[in-house]
């Protein structure tokens, strides 16, 4: 639905401006993050909707910081979707098993990103 609020953790520049330009044509608030570090204090500050997130990043990785959301009370309801391209299945295994609702590889169709979000967002 328009208007949520979207926590997207990348640190590419390049991988990130992918991920935002699907999600603001359909008016959803961005909140950007460079790394799970980052990612995981603006999940406390800015308390978003839904995560969009990379698994291999510098600090802490995606699996780290999902774990670390799915272990606070105050976040552990916002849905993640993991976003890498990591396509082992022993990597969306992990991921889910770090709390992922969601799996997606890079590269990734609009339609399919816009699709995990309506199908998360709608958990909510």
């Amino acid at each position: 639905m328009a208007g949520q609020k979207i926590l997207v953790v990348d640190d590419s520049p390049t991988q990130l401006k992918l991920i935002l330009a699907p999600l603001q044509s359909q008016n959803y608030e961005t909140i950007t993050a460079c790394d799970g570090e980052e990612g995981l204090a603006k999940a406390f500050a800015e308390k978003p909707d839904l995560v969009v997130m990379d698994v291999v990043m510098p600090k802490m990785d995606g699996f780290q910081t999902c774990r670390k959301m799915k272990l606070a009370d105050e976040l552990k309801h916002i849905p993640v979707i993991m976003l890498t391209s990591k396509n082992q299945k022993t990597d969306e295994f992990w991921g889910k098993k770090q709390g992922a609702n969601e799996y997606l590889t890079k590269p990734f169709a609009d339609q399919d990103l816009l699709d995990a979000v309506a199908r998360n967002l709608d958990q909510v």
